[in-house]
């Protein structure tokens, strides 16, 4: 697309970072792969009337479409093409469909490609339980938690060597000759880098975004009982972000207990740890206590997913990944090719995250209304499948129906 064609004008950031965004900004989505065109059809739709509504076309938006995955490929020869790169970084923000990554092909994952070179290093993943909802546990009205993912480092940093390759006997050469390190014979290897910038970064997002929401805690979830140098300092470094940069303004949980008896004191959010594998078992029995999470690569991605499942699956479940200069607003799930087409699956997680981007932009007013008119259709007992065939009672609705089902209740 030509940047000529577009009506709209750009979103900047000013010299602190902050964005400076039109009533009319430039947009751009990608479609993505499979049922990606059907949700985002349901979607756009909802975005726009909740914008008309909440600002009566005093803002409005003006979208473009971003080629990536198999679109790119076929218009392009690219899954990924440098254009697509560049004008993200121009629009500042975007929202996504799923895109498909072939699995052990060698072939690096589009998704982790997008936040590596857009240095879109937080993945946020807010999840929250709307009313009516089947969920596998007895109370899912107590998860209301965010989770802020580290998104460029750990073993999603795509360092590693296929078993057999010459680039992984090399590596084995170079642990068993200079550390004295015996690796089985023909293992695939990864490489695990956690840096304390990467970490500050992200604990900084995330004690900011408590902060400014009013939230009672961040807790640093790590494996750092095991994971020593890695994960463990990712602990050492969240606890030192809080006192360098928050001090005024956070408490450890240990004060709380040895210097405030037990209560936190006035405004002041306290910082938290636990153990990963420990911390699954929390989110199911004791979730309540938790509201903004921050943790390495690997464990937000099984933990953001498994409290998804908590409140409904990823079906409903919203995601960000979040830079300084650019913002990636995209759907949860996967592609889903067998539904490819049928207008059947569920777009909750992709108009979800459309809210989130609508509150990203300071929109919140929008951003409401989708929220309430989501939970006004699950009241009345419209969904889709997925979630129809666990509701008694339930109208089965269709993507692109449930999509105007949710703007008829914006009314």
């Amino acid at each position: 697309m030509k940047e000529r064609a577009l009506s709209g004008e750009w979103i900047t950031l000013d010299a602190r970072g902050e964005m400076r965004v039109p009533s009319n900004p430039n947009i751009g989505f990608i479609e993505g792969d499979g049922t990606g065109p059907d949700i985002w059809a349901a979607t756009r739709p909802v975005l726009d009337a909740a914008v008309l509504k909440a600002y009566g076309g005093e803002k409005k938006i003006h979208w473009f479409e971003l080629l990536a995955g198999e679109k790119a490929v076929k218009e392009a020869g690219d899954p990924l093409p440098q254009k697509t790169v560049d004008l993200i970084r121009k629009c500042v923000v975007a929202i996504k469909g799923p895109l498909t990554t072939p699995v052990g092909s060698g072939m690096r994952s589009l998704n982790v490609t997008l936040r590596i070179v857009l240095d879109l290093y937080a993945c946020i993943r807010p999840v929250r339980y709307f009313p009516g909802i089947p969920s596998p546990v007895r109370h899912p009205e107590r998860v209301n938690m965010v989770v802020f993912r580290e998104n460029t480092e750990d073993v999603y940093a795509g360092i590693e060597w296929e078993s057999g390759s010459a680039e992984a006997d090399r590596f084995a050469r170079l642990l068993l000759d200079n550390f004295n390190v015996t690796l089985p014979a023909k293992s695939g290897i990864g490489v695990k880098p956690i840096s304390p910038g990467g970490t500050k970064r992200l604990v900084r997002r995330a004690i900011a975004y408590a902060l400014q929401r009013g939230l009672p805690s961040v807790t640093l979830v790590h494996k750092g009982n095991i994971m020593k140098y890695t994960e463990g300092a990712f602990r050492k470094w969240g606890y030192e972000l809080a006192k360098e940069e928050f001090a005024e303004s956070t408490v450890t949980e240990d004060d709380v207990q040895e210097v405030h008896g037990g209560k936190a004191p006035e405004g002041k959010v306290v910082i938290k740890e636990r153990i990963a594998d420990s911390m699954f078992q929390q989110v199911l029995l004791r979730p309540e206590e938790y509201s903004v999470i921050a943790t390495p690569n690997l464990n937000g991605d099984y933990l953001s997913d498994a409290l998804a499942a908590q409140v409904g699956g990823l079906g409903m479940a919203p995601g960000a990944n979040v830079g300084d200069e650019a913002a990636v607003f995209e759907a949860t799930h996967g592609t889903a090719p067998k539904y490819a087409g049928l207008d059947k699956v569920n777009p909750g997680s992709l108009i979800l995250s459309g809210a989130m981007m609508l509150d990203h932009l300071g929109w919140v007013e929008a951003a409401k209304l989708i929220h309430e008119a989501i939970e006004r259709t699950i009241g009345d007992g419209i969904v889709t499948y997925d979630l129809a065939r666990q509701m008694k009672g339930a109208k089965e609705a269709g993507c692109s129906s449930f999509g105007r089902a949710i703007i008829e209740h914006m009314n």
